[in-house]
C-alpha cells in the first residue's frame, strides 16, 4: 500500500509538471486576476490531471486541493495538492514554482512529493521508509548554526493583518541572518529547508496544500516544524520549518 501511494504520488507529479512545463510562457488563460493573486485555467486542469491519477488508483480516496476538494474529507485517507504553488511566477515567466502532493493517514502525512518542472528537480519523502530524496539522493537539513551564517525564507500573506504581523519577523530575519529570500512559492521554500539550501522558512498565513508535503521532508531530513492553526483565519496555519542547529521561535 504505501509503495503504491508514493509512487502514484510520483506519477501524478510528474504528469502534472509534464504539462505545466509544455505551457511555460505560452498564452495563458485567466480565471480571476486578484489584487494580490492569480487563479489560472491551467491550475485546475493540473489539479484533474493530479486527480484521474490518484482516484484511477485509489476511487475511496479523498481529495483536498487548492482547485476544489472532492470525497468525504473525513476519510481516513486524503490526498492535499497544490497544482501549481507559485502560479504569479509561473504566469509572469519566472521558472521557479512546484507540485505539490502529499498524503495523509488519520491525519498524519504519510508521503510527500515536491516537483519543479523547470528544473526537474523531484522530492520524495515516506514516513514507511523514513527516507527523504532529491532526485533519488538522500538530504538533510543544513548544519549551519549561527543565524549570522543563514539564509531564510521569510513569507508574508497580503492580508494588512499578516502584513503586520509579517513585516516584523521580515525586519529581524534582514538584520539577523545572512540573507533573507521571498521567492513566492512556499512548497519549494520548505524543500530548500529539506535539503539544506536554506536554513528556515516563516510564515504566519499559510495554507496546508502549500506546506503539507514539504512538512514530512522537512522532519524526515532531521529539521523541526513548528505549525500551528492560525488564531482568526480558518484553514489557515502559520509555521516555522527550520534545520534544528539554530533555534527559531515561533514568530
Amino acid at each position: 500500500m504505501d509503495e503504491l501511494i508514493l509512487s502514484t504520488a510520483r506519477e501524478a507529479a510528474l504528469a502534472a509538471g509534464a504539462m505545466i512545463r509544455e505551457n511555460f510562457e505560452s498564452e495563458l488563460m485567466v480565471d480571476a486576476a486578484e489584487a494580490h493573486d492569480i487563479k489560472l485555467e491551467l491550475d485546475r486542469r493540473s489539479q484533474v490531471l493530479i486527480e484521474s491519477i490518484i482516484l484511477a488508483a485509489f476511487p475511496d480516496h479523498a481529495i483536498y486541493g487548492e482547485e476544489g476538494i472532492r470525497g468525504d474529507q473525513t476519510a481516513s485517507n486524503q490526498w492535499i495538492i497544490d497544482p501549481i504553488d507559485g502560479t504569479v511566477n509561473f504566469f509572469y515567466g519566472i521558472p521557479h514554482f512546484a507540485v505539490s502532493i502529499a498524503h495523509r493517514l488519520n491525519g498524519e502525512i504519510t508521503t510527500g512529493v515536491i516537483y519543479q518542472p523547470m528544473t526537474k528537480e523531484l522530492w520524495i519523502a515516506s514516513r514507511a521508509t523514513g527516507i527523504v530524496t532529491l532526485n533519488d539522493r538522500t538530504i538533510r537539513v543544513s548544519k549551519r548554526d549561527k543565524l549570522s551564517d543563514a539564509i531564510v525564507a521569510v513569507g508574508v500573506s497580503k492580508t494588512e493583518a499578516a502584513i503586520d504581523k509579517g513585516l516584523p519577523v521580515l525586519g529581524q530575519m534582514m538584520r539577523s541572518a545572512r540573507k533573507t529570500r521571498m521567492m513566492g512559492s512556499a512548497a519549494l521554500d520548505i524543500a530548500f529547508v529539506a535539503c539544506g539550501r536554506l536554513d528556515a522558512y516563516i510564515e504566519s498565513q499559510i495554507s496546508l496544500w502549500d506546506i503539507a508535503a514539504g512538512m514530512l521532508m522537512v522532519e524526515l531530513a532531521g529539521g523541526r516544524l513548528d505549525l500551528r492553526p492560525h488564531d482568526t483565519v480558518p484553514d489557515k496555519f502559520s509555521v516555522v520549518a527550520c534545520g534544528g542547529a539554530i533555534a527559531f521561535d515561533h514568530l
